[in-house]
């Protein structure tokens, strides 16, 4: 009997390539392949990219190369962002075989005809703006994870001056509802409890569906699916947010009160260079809304530093709103040039040296701004979503909240019902601390 064909995937950038990772994974596993992992050899490797950066890009390169040099014989498959805006480059790199666009990617197994090193690489790349629906993966549990994530969404309708996601992604298409829900119903089967929403703008969910939906609706089915403890929403534009969504959010038990709401500015003027689709005003309004209305809201952000135009008095703004406002964490972006967007026309440059001071004041604002929420957090009960991996720093046993704390335990092996109650303890620069009090049926 001959034995499968064993595929190492790895995966770089955003959690909805982690999801797509996870789709291939069970795309493979059902055409006969078995998927690897850690120090196991493979036979083929495939390395899903991110571009939404130029240290993105550099990192596929790095990994790409890393791959070749410790296995020399092995087919090499390169797919995603990278794969989708810049395949030639990709072509260029030594040992690539195939380079696959995002939407072909799903036709992984039947590409993979023949593991012979190919001396040129093969090039599968179709136009994104063509793309007009989602494709449906099969279901495939994830050893060891405690949390899954459904894909709803796909592409990008607007077009920010510094986002290259519209020419890698292509325009937003959504999901079907009904294989949404069917897919929140099987990995609550598989015994995930917890499931969180992911695509590039899933805010615009359900407005290319015949008949048209919208996000709020498709939220209200899956917070209706039986065992669904935690139902947790990915980066929403502030603009989505209509009453109806808000409603849902603010008032369904099963959405946890973690939101993520990109900023990139605290400027008007700079959030009109960057083409954003909202203002301080309209963003400041609606997380005051939000974080009255949910208690102990966990709220990221992120934000991009040196966009071109971005004078001191722009950042002093950014700075400023960041303080006011009660964000948990933050994702802070040194700008760089994408080819092909508005922004990389631009005049107004940030010298490199302004980047880094300013990206370093905003990350020690967002550490402050962490800490002191966790430190609100000492003293209150927590139920956390036990995850299989122990912290690597202490070895304890790890959890993350409903708002989206991490804390660390002592507990009883093993912790069958995945959930826990919590009491938080202490937090120091790196860790939240905590002492088990019982598992949650």
């Amino acid at each position: 009997m001959t034995s499968p064909v064993t595929v190492s995937l790895s995966t770089l950038g955003c959690r909805l390539n982690q999801v797509e990772s996870q789709e291939l994974t069970g795309l493979l596993e059902r055409h006969g392949f078995r998927a690897v992992t850690g120090d196991e050899a493979a036979q083929v490797y495939v390395v899903n990219t991110c571009t939404v950066t130029g240290k993105a890009d550099f990192s596929d390169r790095q990994l790409i190369r890393r791959i070749t040099r410790e296995n020399p014989g092995a087919l090499l498959v390169v797919t995603d962002c990278y794969a989708q805006t810049d395949p030639q480059s990709v072509t260029r790199l030594p040992g690539v075989d195939l380079v696959i666009g995002n939407q072909e990617k799903y036709r992984l197994p039947e590409l993979l005809t023949s593991l012979i090193k190919r001396p040129r690489p093969e090039v599968t790349v179709g136009d994104i703006r063509a793309a007009r629906d989602v494709p449906v993966a099969p279901f495939a549990r994830v050893s060891g994870r405690s949390r899954a994530s459904v894909k709803i969404q796909d592409g990008c309708q607007h077009r920010c001056a510094f986002c290259i996601v519209p020419r890698a992604r292509g325009a937003s298409r959504s999901q079907d509802p009904g294989v949404v829900v069917e897919q929140a119903e099987a990995l609550v089967a598989a015994g995930y409890r917890e499931v969180t929403l992911t695509g590039v703008d899933i805010g615009h969910y359900g407005w290319d569906l015949v008949p048209r939906t919208t996000l709020a609706a498709l939220v209200r089915q899956l917070a209706e699916v039986p065992g669904l403890r935690w139902l947790r929403l990915s980066s929403i534009l502030p603009a989505y947010f209509t009453p109806e969504l808000r409603e849902v959010v603010t008032g369904s038990p099963a959405v946890v009160p973690h939101l993520h709401l990109p900023l990139q500015s605290g400027s008007d003027r700079v959030l009109g260079l960057m083409r954003r689709p909202y203002n301080v005003r309209m963003y400041r309004a609606l997380v005051e809304r939000l974080a009255a209305a949910m208690p102990g809201l966990g709220l990221g952000t992120d934000l991009i530093v040196g966009h071109p135009g971005e004078g001191d008095l722009d950042f002093a703004a950014t700075l400023d709103l960041v303080r006011a406002l009660p964000f948990s964490y933050l994702h802070v972006f040194a700008y760089s040039d994408r080819k092909g967007t508005e922004a990389a026309r631009l005049g107004g440059r940030v010298p490199s040296q302004a980047i880094r001071a300013r990206s370093k004041a905003l990350r020690t604002l967002g550490h402050e701004k962490n800490l002191a929420f966790r430190r609100a957090m000492i003293g209150q009960a927590c139920e956390v979503v036990v995850l299989a991996e122990r912290d690597h720093g202490t070895g304890l046993r790890s959890g993350l909240t409903a708002n989206y704390v991490e804390v660390v335990f002592e507990s009883p092996e093993p912790l069958a019902r995945r959930f826990a109650r919590v009491r938080v303890t202490g937090a120091d620069g790196d860790h939240t601390f905590g002492v088990f009090e019982e598992e949650v049926a």
